[in-house]
């Protein structure tokens, strides 16, 4: 299937709006489309047509919903191929790494295709012997989704997945930079039969008037939003004037620990999967590793060559591992940040320089410390910056030394000291032993300033639902 739609979906009709705007190919900068630049009156239809089918939507049974989700998933499965390849020219990133992204995207489908008849109540004990106390769970209403543009299919499965499986109805704010991945989903959405209103998505170049009507419009019950931390800090202020439900999946700054008792082959190959991924553009990357300094200058030197295989290209090539990175401001960043740290002493032994395009050669930073910008700030790039520490404490301390919370990672086989670290890392995920965590059966999400909230898992569905507690008197 060739996905060909560049309007917007409302009501389940696609939308032409005079106004576009032009979405390019990070490779090459060249243009792919001119896509609906919608508004804010547009967002209120949208939101409005969102209100009207919920009313019909959330009296389907579970059942019913179940099966229209698993036909979406069959849908996208169906069509990996197409759907990835268009994902790789908006976004860059690999075609083997787009295909991961769809299929991974998909599982959320599945996974709460399959909760949806699983939101279960609760029976508890009345505390009067007149008394009968049930719990049941009820969908919460319309759902604005806002997605960043580094996964711009498994941010929005992620998210709408649970939401229609609760019974909610949606309303996606792709990125203008990805926003072809998003119209592709509608597309197969209408294709799965979801009713009109139930699924809608909402192009635009200018985010924040949309995002300004989807947390303070009274008809939006909840808003979920990834990306960074600077902007949802200000949904969380434009939504609580109505205590609108908010869940937040913002910034990361993880570590990514290597004790002296660590394979440190497996080290490394979980390293650069953590690190590498996306050409580093993600939230969950490694920002900061931190090795044990008896073993640093094998693990650098294993890392060194590692990262000196890395293919970059187009992600539509064969063997490509690092493609472009989504914009100049991205690379500007990172210069900012290797500058910074050189002129405190770091040193870079590979890379450290871009190349012609949006390309930054993968690079390795050594003799890094906690007074370089890139200790505090996220790098978001194929940027491996390497620390050595000598005890415990000293890494936690190290460790836990930032606002953020996402994910944290560490190498080690002293089953106390796992338990130990794993417990006083402050962060939402932790991965032992392993540089990959994401997954539709685990509770993906952060604490501090990484949000609040979490994607995946059983408890996925709890962010889309209202606890409502009956007592039932005289029963006697």
């Amino acid at each position: 299937m060739k996905f060909t739609h560049t309007e917007a979906y409302i009501n389940g009709e696609w939308m032409v709006k005079n106004k576009t705007f032009a979405v390019t190919n990070p490779f090459d900068n060249t243009e792919i489309a001119q896509v609906a630049d919608c508004d804010r009156n547009d967002a209120k239809i949208a939101i409005e047509a969102a209100h009207q089918a919920f009313q019909s939507w959330r009296k389907l049974t579970a059942n019913e919903r179940s099966k229209i989700l698993k036909k979406w998933y069959q849908l996208q499965m169906e069509n990996v191929d197409a759907l990835a390849r268009l994902l790789t020219i908006e976004q860059g990133k690999p075609l083997a790494e787009a295909q991961g992204e769809i299929k991974y995207g998909a599982s959320f489908v599945e996974w709460f295709a399959e909760e949806a008849r699983r939101l279960y109540g609760d029976v508890i004990p009345g505390h009067g012997s007149d008394k009968r106390i049930t719990i049941i769970k009820q969908p919460i209403g319309v759902v604005g989704a806002i997605t960043p543009w580094n996964f711009p299919n498994a941010m929005i499965t992620r998210k709408v997945a649970p939401a229609l499986a609760a019974g909610c109805t949606v309303v996606i704010k792709p990125s203008d930079l990805t926003p072809l991945s998003a119209l592709a989903l509608a597309e197969l959405a209408g294709q799965a039969d979801f009713p009109p209103g139930v699924f809608n998505v909402i192009t635009c170049k200018n985010p924040v008037e949309i995002g300004e009507e989807l947390t303070t419009n009274p008809l939006v019950k909840k808003v979920s939003f990834t990306g960074s931390t600077s902007v949802g800090k200000r949904l969380l202020k434009q939504a609580a004037d109505q205590v609108k439900k908010v869940s937040l999946e913002l910034g990361g700054n993880a570590p990514f620990i290597v004790f002296e008792d660590a394979d440190i082959d497996a080290a490394v190959d979980g390293c650069m999967a953590s690190k590498f991924r996306n050409a580093g553009q993600t939230c969950v990357c490694s920002n900061r590793i931190f090795v044990q300094e008896n073993i640093q200058a094998e693990f650098t030197r294993k890392l060194s060559e590692k990262i000196k295989t890395l293919k970059l290209g187009n992600g539509l090539e064969e063997g490509v591992a690092i493609g472009p990175m989504i914009n100049e401001k991205a690379i500007s960043k990172i210069e900012k940040l290797l500058d910074d740290a050189v002129s405190k002493g770091a040193k870079i032994p590979v890379g450290g320089s871009k190349k012609k395009g949006l390309f930054f050669n993968p690079t390795l930073v050594c003799a890094v410390n906690p007074a370089m910008n890139i200790f505090k700030e996220e790098i978001f790039g194929p940027v491996a910056a390497v620390y050595s520490f000598e005890t415990e404490a000293e890494v936690i301390q190290l460790a836990n030394d930032t606002e953020y919370g996402l994910a944290a990672y560490f190498y080690g086989k002293d089953y106390a000291r796992i338990w130990r670290v794993s417990e006083a890392l402050e962060y939402g995920m932790v991965g032992i032993n392993t540089g990959m965590i994401s997954t539709a059966v685990a509770p993906f999400g952060g604490i501090k300033e990484s949000g609040f909230g979490r994607e995946g898992s059983k408890y996925g569905m709890d962010d889309f639902v209202n606890i409502k507690y009956m007592c039932w008197g005289g029963v006697s």
